[in-house]
């Protein structure tokens, strides 16, 4: 292990067998068939459709606390399983780390470079369906609201300024020229631009060519080019919060910041809001 959230793929080729460790494939925006897990999956790795496991099944929200532990008990998760997720696109997977942490699963971690890295190092791929878990008895939890942002402190953190707020959508996005990221439709929000005095940085950037972390020295100059310092209060948002919580993710598990939130409203609440600032 790397890093206490993040786990290389041979520490985790030699963990499969580990009844205390489960390996979670996510099924992101445009693996609605769970394409990409039955191509090919790590062994033993149960795929999760992220709206259906990781929302409200009414709001546009979380699962509340009693939910929460009876949909991670009905995948035979306990309050101590390690969980390590990896997804498809690769934002999901961490996605799922910042949501399960959020919701109060404390022993959780991402694979360093997902499906992509495991395939190139050659490491084994199975095509049938993992046999699920027997369900386990998992207890309640609180949930961790530091790690998040709404939307009127977003607005209120505009108004008085002094926060680093992060964009991590592509540069696209980011100017105003789309709404929706490039090579998808062009839909999920009103109007194109940003949160005003956002600085960006495309979740890409941290990422190298096998989609594993790059290193802390090259990660923290991104940032503090950005004028994101240790002791900066941070909010990170993208387009629905899948890209911004790989800035959440770098920020406070591979660098070490302490006063990081994720807007996980983001660009599909704040275009489509009545009466809030957009710049381009």
């Amino acid at each position: 292990m790397q890093h206490e959230s993040l786990v290389s793929s041979a520490w985790l080729e030699a963990h499969l067998d580990d009844p205390k460790v489960i390996v979670i494939d996510i099924a992101g925006l445009g693996q609605e068939q769970m394409q990409a897990y039955k191509a090919g999956h790590i062994p033993g790795a149960v795929c999760w459709k992220w709206k259906d496991r990781l929302w409200d099944e009414r709001a546009r929200d979380f699962p509340a606390p009693d939910e929460f532990a009876r949909r991670l008990g009905a995948g035979g998760l306990t309050n101590d399983t390690l969980v390590v997720f990896y997804g498809a696109p690769m934002q999901f997977g961490v996605y799922a780390w910042w949501a399960l942490r959020y919701c109060g699963h404390r022993n959780v971690a991402v694979l360093d470079g997902g499906r992509k890295r495991w395939q190139a190092e050659g490491r084994r791929l199975m095509t049938d369906e993992a046999a699920p878990r027997a369900a386990a008895k998992y207890a309640p939890v609180a949930r961790n609201e530091p790690m998040r942002i709404l939307r009127d402190d977003v607005l209120q953190a505009v108004s008085t300024g002094g926060k680093v707020i992060l964009d991590g959508r592509s540069p696209e996005e980011y100017e105003g020229k789309r709404v929706g990221g490039p090579g998808g439709p062009d839909v999920g929000a009103v109007r194109a631009g940003r949160i005003p005095g956002a600085r960006h940085l495309h979740y890409t950037d941290l990422l190298d060519a096998d989609e594993r972390f790059r290193s802390a020295g090259e990660l923290r100059a991104l940032f503090q080019a950005r004028g994101a310092a240790p002791e900066s209060e941070i909010i990170t948002y993208c387009r629905m919060s899948h890209r911004a919580t790989v800035l959440y993710f770098v920020l406070t598990r591979i660098l070490g910041y302490e006063h990081v939130r994720v807007y996980d409203g983001s660009w599909t609440e704040w275009g489509n809001l009545v009466g809030v600032p957009v710049e381009r």
